[in-house]
């Protein structure tokens, strides 16, 4: 490429290349700095020799991150819920997409579309707060408002595990749906309308033009979110999990997540180590969990690949 090619290139696209710089700066400083803490995972860390001074342990505290009863619980619970959240929340946000996508009325459909991203956009300790108000034992407006007045008796849903894994895809499906559904919304409106006319012509129905064309035609961004979801399963959302339960001791064997997990173990036991472990465990899982996913795409629908 020759010299003045290059600077038309940077010229054409500079206006780009900045836009895209904070992002850059803040993905370097929040997310490629901290690996050097890495090594901690490796260490039995102490204060006086800091981060790299304290003592090699090797895979020490792998052994007893794995060794202890809560490895298995907070792996089954981390990957089952983010499992449910992919399921139904790209199923729920295609639906929702589609209904507002069928509103004629451009006001309607600011309206529900505004509704809708709300709960997005409200704090996770605002959340939990709502769902106190709900779900609270003495003053919750399930037992006093609903269940008082039918006869029945009150719900401590605060120390009854069975409740949990319903109310948290729940809140998780009520606070994420309207921001998720905002892309598959955007893929619709770029679908050829052609398409529908010729369709209602041959007399197919909304259902059939659903699952014949605007399914077929989200195939991509589905599975590019679907790969980005698996990356993401060994993670969870820490608000969601620990500040909504509360931090109740009595359900932590459905709320208890591999983030909620670390964050205990560095403030009950000061176990940087094992807790550095933990991130490393899940950093290198969901990495490996993105390639063998894009693998499989790639092998079935090489135009759906990532990469």
């Amino acid at each position: 490429m020759t010299k003045s090619r290059a600077f038309r290139q940077i010229r054409r696209y500079g206006p780009f290349y900045i836009m895209a710089l904070p992002a850059c700066i803040y993905f370097f400083i929040n997310n490629y700095i901290p690996m050097g803490g890495l090594i901690l995972a490796f260490e039995k860390y102490t204060v006086s020799g800091g981060i790299f001074g304290s003592e090699k342990v090797g895979l020490n505290n792998f052994r007893f991150l794995f060794q202890s009863a809560d490895a298995w619980i907070m792996t089954r619970n981390t990957i089952l819920y983010n499992l449910a959240f992919m399921v139904f929340g790209t199923s729920l946000s295609i639906v929702v997409a589609y209904l507002l996508h069928e509103l004629k009325s451009t006001v309607s459909r600011k309206i529900y579309q505004t509704v809708i991203l709300f709960p997005g956009l409200l704090s996770i300790i605002i959340v939990s707060y709502l769902a106190n108000a709900l779900l609270a034992g003495d003053t919750g407006f399930i037992n006093m408002h609903i269940l008082a007045p039918l006869g029945l008796e009150p719900v401590s849903f605060y120390s009854e595990q069975k409740w949990w894994p319903f109310l948290l895809i729940f809140i998780h499906l009520w606070q994420m749906t309207g921001t998720s559904c905002i892309l598959y919304l955007a893929n619709m409106s770029a679908i050829d309308p052609g398409l529908y006319e010729a369709a209602n012509l041959d007399g197919a129905n909304r259902f059939q033009c659903f699952f014949k064309i605007t399914l077929p035609c989200l195939v991509p961004t589905i599975v590019t979110l679907s790969i980005l979801s698996v990356g993401k399963i060994f993670n969870s959302d820490f608000g969601l999990f620990y500040q909504v339960p509360m931090n109740s001791g009595a359900i932590l064997d459905v709320t208890q997540t591999i983030d909620t997990y670390v964050y205990r173990g560095l403030m009950n036991t000061a176990n940087m180590g094992m807790s550095a472990a933990a991130c490393f465990y899940q950093s290198v899982v969901g990495f490996c969990l993105v390639m063998f996913t894009n693998m499989l795409v790639r092998k079935f629908s090489s135009e759906n690949a990532m990469f």
